[in-house]
């Protein structure tokens, strides 16, 4: 990497804290929603208690991963207010953003490492979910720096990248569990590349596995059973695929004594309701779960939808869905685009696989705005790259089957983010009419 893009990254990090600070003093008042609450009372209530003093054989804390929980307890144990915690975030938020930037450096150079890093800047769900108490902020400084990590280990061929990628992805999966499924693959991408990929693969595993064994260790100790991180992934799969309400999901998952027979039970049940589904299942999940998983809508939209902001205006809000939404339906455009154009080279067609897997996840499951979060900067890299291109004038003609692989894209995309848009149209926050739905029911009451 030339200084020069290193004080590049260097700028637009230091840019970016500006960016989450201004955000963090600026934004208007609001209170934790949702899941919000969950993490903090943990954190507060639970780790911070008299009883278990942040000791993890003494909490019963197995339904969700636990880095987020004590990332949030100790700021508040050595502050005494729930704000310090944001000032952690927001710095941890911007170390992201020169991940986020060395990764599209190594996969396609320069001019897409500056335009990744400068979208990762500004990007406004970014921005947002810096001051605002979800485990994504976090995971995605460990995430996007393993991968960073990663892709070094195979560039250079030297294990001391490989072991710093393994130790920051099992920091990875110790806050969010999904990528704990995408390691092997990891290891194995690894292991393909001579001389000594079988190394370098085996140094990341293990030291992946070496962060979230103590843990796994401490959940047999707690609750006699193998459970590797927690026991959330079992409610999701059966959620995401049974043929029940939300509310009849939780019901059921309730009623069942004890936390990790209610793991087992759900695992069980969404496995067989999987089953049941056969053949049509994944055609199905495609349909239900792809529109969610990359819907134009956004954890801030929703805290104006639920009122976390005090009234709002109209108008307000349709400002807010276009700061918001805007830039992502911008960045799939041109991720539509680079994707059809993407070299057949090692690590662009790495990340870009990592992005399937990882939406297939939540396919299996279930998918909302919140979850992509994570693999959101794959699209923003490939969007980079694709605009860099094009500024530079050196867009090359696609072959006739890119350009029908792109066309493909553009249909799927756009039917994919349909339904949102749809759906935000019909919202009472946004004060706003849908037309054609409205054209549609006149004229099927015409006589």
């Amino acid at each position: 990497m030339s200084p020069s893009l290193k004080r590049r990254l260097l700028g637009l990090t230091l840019l970016a804290l500006a960016v989450r600070v201004a955000f963090l003093l600026l934004e208007p008042h609001t209170r934790p929603i949702a899941d919000e609450r969950t993490w903090v009372n943990w954190a507060t209530t639970n780790l911070l208690s008299d009883k278990v003093r942040l000791n993890p054989l003494r909490t019963n804390m197995i339904f969700y991963p636990p880095l987020y929980p004590y990332f949030i307890a100790l700021p508040y144990l050595w502050f005494s207010t729930i704000e310090a915690v944001k000032w952690f975030q927001v710095v941890v938020s911007a170390l992201t953003v020169p991940a986020i930037g060395m990764v599209a450096w190594r996969a396609f150079g320069d001019r897409a490492a500056v335009v990744a890093a400068a979208v990762a800047t500004f990007y406004p769900e970014l921005v947002w979910f810096s001051v605002h108490f979800w485990s994504e902020t976090l995971f995605m400084l460990f995430l996007w720096w393993a991968l960073e990590r990663l892709l070094c280990a195979d560039a250079e061929l030297r294990a001391g990248p490989a072991v710093a990628a393994g130790l920051l992805w099992g920091l990875a999966i110790l806050t969010r569990e999904t990528v704990l499924y995408f390691t092997p693959l990891a290891a194995l991408w690894l292991w393909w590349r001579r001389p000594s990929g079988l190394g370098r693969g085996a140094a990341f595993a293990l030291c992946a596995v070496l962060i979230v064994a103590p843990w796994t260790w401490r959940n047999w100790h707690q609750f006699q059973a193998f459970v590797p991180v927690s026991t959330a992934g079992g409610l999701n799969l059966y959620q995401g695929n049974a043929p029940l309400s939300r509310q009849e999901v939780y019901d059921r998952y309730d009623a069942i004594s004890g936390r990790v027979e209610q793991y087992r039970w759900a695992r069980e049940q969404g496995v067989q309701a999987i089953l049941d589904r056969q053949p049509w299942w994944i055609f199905e999940k495609l349909r239900d779960e792809m529109p969610k998983f990359w819907e134009a809508d956004s954890l801030a939209l929703i805290h104006i939808k639920r009122g976390a902001y005090g009234p709002v205006e109209p108008w307000q809000a349709q400002l807010a869905w276009v700061v918001i939404a805007l830039p992502f339906l911008v960045a799939i455009g041109f991720f539509v685009r680079g994707f059809a154009a993407l070299p057949l080279a090692r690590m662009p067609v790495f990340l870009v696989f990592f992005l399937c897997f990882y939406n297939g996840l939540h396919v299996a499951t279930h998918g909302f705005a919140r979850y992509r979060l994570p693999v959101l900067p794959v699209v923003l890299i490939v969007a980079a790259w694709a605009f860099a291109q094009w500024r530079a004038g050196e867009v090359e003609p696609l072959t006739p089957w890119r350009r029908r692989l792109q066309l493909a894209l553009a249909l799927v995309a756009l039917l994919t983010v349909w339904p949102s848009l749809r759906m935000n149209l019909e919202h009472p926050a946004f004060g706003l009419t849908d037309v054609w739905g409205a054209a549609q029911e006149t004229e099927s009451q015409t006589p």
